[in-house]
């Protein structure tokens, strides 16, 4: 999450995911490139706050590229695996759209 200390930009994503699961008004969608789809694999810290986003109703979309890139198409516990295409109509179709 932003840039500088990895260490740090991780400890901030997890609590921002966490804090996304109690707000009122969650996101409609959250998409996950390059290495951010590792947080929707097994073994993954994210999960439980990842299953909790799914639960109210959040689609994650994840980077079908990227998870072959890191080979872990099999190994997928939270969202979905998705392509460029839908992933660009997700984006060009939102009112508002947060990169982090």
């Amino acid at each position: 999450m932003g840039r500088g200390d990895d260490q740090l930009g991780e400890v901030l994503l997890r609590n921002f995911l966490h804090t996304l699961g109690k707000v009122t008004s969650p996101p409609d969608t959250l998409i996950f490139f390059n290495s951010g789809v590792k947080l929707a694999v097994a073994g993954s810290p994210a999960l439980e706050d990842l299953g909790r986003l799914e639960a109210r109703g959040v689609r994650i979309l994840l980077c079908g590229t990227c998870l072959g890139h890191f080979e872990l198409k099999d190994k997928v516990a939270a969202g979905e695996i998705s392509n460029m295409y839908a992933i660009a109509e997700t984006m060009l179709g939102a009112a508002k759209v947060v990169n982090l």
